[in-house]
């Protein structure tokens, strides 16, 4: 909301003054009491300190219309409630942060470090690139929203492929976490379901590639009650007691997911969607239609292609016909750089190799595989899957 009023241009300054109406609430809450309107508080705070950073830069009379338009926003019932509202401009930074000016890999990256929350870590974890590329592609994306205005409705369909993306990253994070923290976090994949709703009730969102994104979304959160152990561990697939799905959001899920169909667009969010279902509606592990899952896998090669779709097709085939099957697709795969070195390259390869009984070869792919498993809750779920053979 700050961005909307004071500029995108200063970003940096609107993130330093949220950071610190965040921090004074820390200091000052224990004692005074949590207020009435929090959020017009932390609106109040942050509108404070970033007009008092602005000053030094701009003309006083741009301060002043700046002041005047941020303070009738903080005293106003939108900022208040913080609600709908709330969610319909953090959907519009969204748009703003996929402006094509801006290099697509430099989009996604600024759309997840300042919108959703994310460490440099995470955004390096997900994008399959260094830390240092992401610090690169973040300064290139705060050099290009400097010159951008927001008095255009950046509501536009060209953009929508990036929106989308975001939210399947945040999702994607929220799903399985790319750093220590723990395996889950609902929290994360509940925003990106709540911004992929108000996406699909507008108008430029509405399309069938954001209903099968709310498909998937919906179907992957179905499994998750199930997907811990006890102890908080990550249980896996075939693992998981699917008396706890949530069948509410299963059939919320499928609607979506039908929905999507009505149109003529197929997408890889229809393909990863589809997948999704037959695991969501397979009575048990072994009883799951394999060969569906299969078919969907090819058509999400074709769709986006990636090694990375080619191996988890090779393990859908290698639970329908056989590891030796499976194993042939990866055998005469020449996986790119991001993938060569990674744990679901060696993970994939040591499970098709022991289930073959390359005993050695195998033993070999899953050391490296455990070696490079990026959170010990990746770890020991892989321990337990490669340890059966």
């Amino acid at each position: 909301m700050l961005s909307r009023r004071v500029g995108v241009q200063h970003l940096q300054a609107v993130e330093d003054a949220v950071q610190s109406a965040l921090v004074a609430a820390l200091e000052a809450w224990p004692d005074t009491g949590t207020p009435d309107n929090p959020s017009a508080w932390l609106f109040r705070a942050a509108h404070n300190h970033v007009v008092g950073e602005l000053r030094g830069r701009a003309r006083r009379k741009r301060l002043d219309r700046v002041h005047h338009e941020t303070l009738e926003l903080a005293q106003s019932d939108a900022v208040a409630t913080a609600g709908e509202d709330a969610l319909d401009d953090m959907v519009r930074m969204l748009f703003v942060c996929c402006d094509a000016s801006i290099p697509l890999e430099s989009q996604l990256a600024i759309a997840l470090k300042t919108l959703c929350g994310f460490d440099v870590r995470a955004i390096a974890a997900h994008l399959f690139v260094s830390e240092a590329n992401v610090y690169k592609r973040l300064e290139r994306a705060r050099l290009r929203l400097r010159k951008v205005s927001l008095d255009r409705n950046h509501w536009s369909a060209p953009r929508l492929a990036s929106v989308q993306a975001v939210l399947y990253l945040l999702f994607t994070e929220g799903y399985l976490c790319a750093d220590g923290e723990g395996p889950l976090r609902r929290e994360l994949c509940d925003e990106a379901k709540r911004l992929c709703l108000v996406l699909a009730e507008h108008p430029v969102g509405a399309t069938t590639e954001t209903f099968a994104l709310a498909a998937l979304m919906h179907l992957h959160c179905a499994r998750m009650p199930a997907r811990q152990d006890g102890a908080g561990g990550l249980l896996l697939l075939e693992e998981q007691d699917r008396s706890l799905w949530d069948q509410r959001e299963i059939q919320l899920g499928l609607s979506w997911l039908a929905r999507s169909a009505e149109g003529t667009v197929f997408s890889r969010y229809h393909a990863e969607a589809g997948i999704a279902a037959e695991h969501c509606l397979a009575p048990a592990f072994d009883q799951t239609r394999w060969e569906r899952v299969v078919a969907c896998y090819a058509l999400l090669e074709r769709l986006a292609p990636s090694a990375l779709h080619t191996l988890n097709r090779a393990v859908a085939l290698a639970e329908w016909r056989g590891p030796t099957e499976g194993l042939a697709v990866v055998e005469g795969l020449a996986p790119p750089s991001w993938l060569a070195g990674s744990y679901q390259w060696y993970a994939v390869l040591a499970d098709l190799h022991l289930r073959c009984g390359h005993a050695e070869l195998g033993q070999r792919y899953r050391k490296a595989a455990l070696d490079a498993a990026p959170t010990l809750a990746v770890k020991h779920a892989l321990q337990r899957r490669l340890d059966r053979y």
